[in-house]
């Protein structure tokens, strides 16, 4: 094996430049003082003492200080393969334990062609659900995720939900957020802090016998779409019929849009109304902002005052004026958020 070829592989087990220049030199030697070590590797002395203690530490070497001078002995390969290759074994059954309970973070889309599975797969995601839940189903099937949604307002989800159909609504206290209405029939849609989601088309779950197919998906850059599609084409369009009570202050917020939320709510409440933004002023630079909340710009709870669906932001009344805040990707804000802490001015 050539020279370049044995470094390049003692560079996969972190060893830097100098010390496989300092550790090949050392195997020529087998054992010398560190002078020398230094005068063939081109190094000063004091490197090679450094250099050494590290690859004692790592098994490579062993340093003989009880002698004057001191010494620097190789250790024989077959000892240092035989340690490297009881680490590397010893790491295989937590490596392989963690990469089989690991959550798949590949793009991926699942076909489903049964109304079961559908709500099988409902469930599932509402209950992986960290910050916010979008959803649309029809009202008869309502109740096929209602646990899961109550369960999700519990956990501090943001849960906005429109029930679809003719029929006469049930007790919708704490299934939601905010819940309209739409006499309409549209697929059934929902989406899971903005990431996964899932799409049937109305009438596969409406008819028992119907040959159409959902489509379950985990992709960053779709989730925002399909959001961007519930503001835009659906919510406007439906009719409000519920609005939970605001939360207990005070209370942070990592998903700005649950901070616009409990702000619309408070402020109409009459709750004088104070925010500790953390984040980034659009333009440039961190930024760390406090004030009175004077308004929000939202489309969340009618009537809605946004200049375009997706629009969701505060305006905060500061020592330095009037400055409004946004959520990821702001560009019409003054400052983008990553953190909301709401309490009582």
């Amino acid at each position: 094996m050539d020279e370049r070829t044995l470094a390049d592989l003692l560079h996969r087990f972190g060893l830097s430049d100098k010390e496989v220049d300092t550790y090949l030199t050392l195997l020529e030697h087998g054992e010398a003082k560190a002078s020398t070590i230094a005068d063939a590797a081109g190094v000063s002395k004091r490197y090679v003492y450094s250099v050494s203690e590290a690859l004692e530490e790592r098994g490579f070497v062993e340093v003989n200080d009880h002698v004057v001078p001191t010494t620097i002995r190789a250790v024989p390969p077959e000892d240092v393969i035989r340690r490297l290759r009881s680490d590397v074994e010893s790491m295989q059954p937590g490596l392989e334990e963690r990469y089989a309970e690991a959550e798949p973070t590949a793009e991926q889309f699942e076909v489903v062609k049964s109304r079961v599975t559908v709500f099988k797969r409902l469930r599932e995601l509402i209950d992986a659900a960290d910050s916010e839940v979008t959803l649309s189903v029809p009202r008869e099937h309502l109740k096929e995720v209602e646990t899961e949604l109550r369960e999700a307002v519990d956990r501090g989800v943001l849960v906005l939900l429109i029930v679809t159909g003719e029929e006469d609504l049930p007790d919708l206290d704490g299934v939601a957020s905010a819940v309209r209405v739409w006499r309409e029939p549209m697929p059934t849609m929902v989406t899971v802090d903005q990431s996964i989601g899932a799409v049937a088309p109305a009438e596969m779950l409406l008819r028992s016998n119907s040959d159409r197919q959902a489509i379950v998906f985990a992709q960053e850059q779709l989730g925002p779409v399909l959001v961007g599609s519930f503001f835009g084409n659906y919510w406007p369009t439906a009719e409000e019929v519920a609005t939970a009570a605001p939360a207990t202050l005070p209370s942070s917020y990592e998903n700005f849009r649950h901070a616009v939320f409990q702000a619309t709510v408070h402020l109409r409440a009459d709750t004088p109304l104070h925010a500790a933004v953390e984040g980034r002023f659009t333009e440039d630079g961190a930024a760390a902002i406090e004030g009175r909340v004077v308004d929000t710009r939202q489309g969340m709870v009618a009537p809605a005052n946004n200049e375009f669906p997706v629009q969701h932001s505060l305006v905060v009344e500061t020592e330095d004026g009037e400055l409004t805040v946004g959520g990821p990707g702001a560009f019409v804000e003054d400052v983008e958020a990553e953190r909301v802490t709401l309490s009582r001015a």
